[in-house]
């Protein structure tokens, strides 16, 4: 088991990012890639799960050992996938997404991608009250990165890079239609910005 990865960030696409580690690059599903824009070309530190299928193995990584406890635990609930689970840690909020299993709160969870009324019960049932060893150090820290952004042409480019993004985390072009004029008016911000904004307004 590969409990982590020292490297430096040599490619971020909509899905993952490619971390550079002497020479070997390991490609790494991340709830939010452009969140490591800023490190690019820098080393960082990625915890990391190895997710194993009969026709599929790959790495997801995080920044802390707290969003990777969630996401193997949210494994661990029928219905739930790799994807799902990075789609829960992408808002950005996996301190509430803790508050609403214990406080038995569906309609928050239902605003998933793919989490429809049993599956959110589903969580309910086999999370509630093992969640302890997340919670007391789990903070909403995926997005806590606002840096001060100089106006720039690469608006719509970041936009469009942020909308593919919500697409790869299972959101629908309808939903993502809905909140496009709100975005649009948004042109300092940057791609991990742009997505924070998003998941904000859809989880609503």
């Amino acid at each position: 088991m590969i409990e982590f990865v020292n490297g430096n960030v040599d490619y971020i696409s909509p899905e993952y990012i490619v971390i550079d580690v002497s020479g070997v690059g390991y490609q790494i599903f991340t709830p939010n890639p452009y969140i490591f824009q800023k490190d690019l070309n820098k080393d960082v530190r990625i915890y990391t799960h190895q997710y194993v299928r009969e026709d599929l193995i790959a790495l997801y990584g995080f920044q802390t050992r707290e969003e990777k406890m969630l996401f193997i635990k949210l494994l661990n609930v029928s219905g739930i996938g790799p994807k799902g689970a990075l789609a829960i840690i992408a808002s950005g909020q996996p301190s509430q997404v803790v508050q609403a299993i214990e406080d038995e709160d569906e309609k928050f969870l239902v605003k998933f991608p793919g989490v429809g009324k049993k599956t959110a019960r589903q969580i309910i049932l086999d999370l509630k009250g093992k969640l302890n060893d997340v919670l007391p150090d789990l903070m909403p820290n995926l997005f806590t990165h606002e840096e001060h952004m100089e106006p720039s042409t690469k608006h719509a480019i970041e936009l469009e890079e942020a909308f593919e993004a919500l697409k790869v985390l299972g959101y629908a072009e309808k939903e993502i239609n809905k909140i496009k004029p709100v975005l649009t008016k948004e042109e300092q911000l940057s791609t991990d910005q742009y997505i924070k904004k998003a998941l904000q307004l859809l989880l609503r």
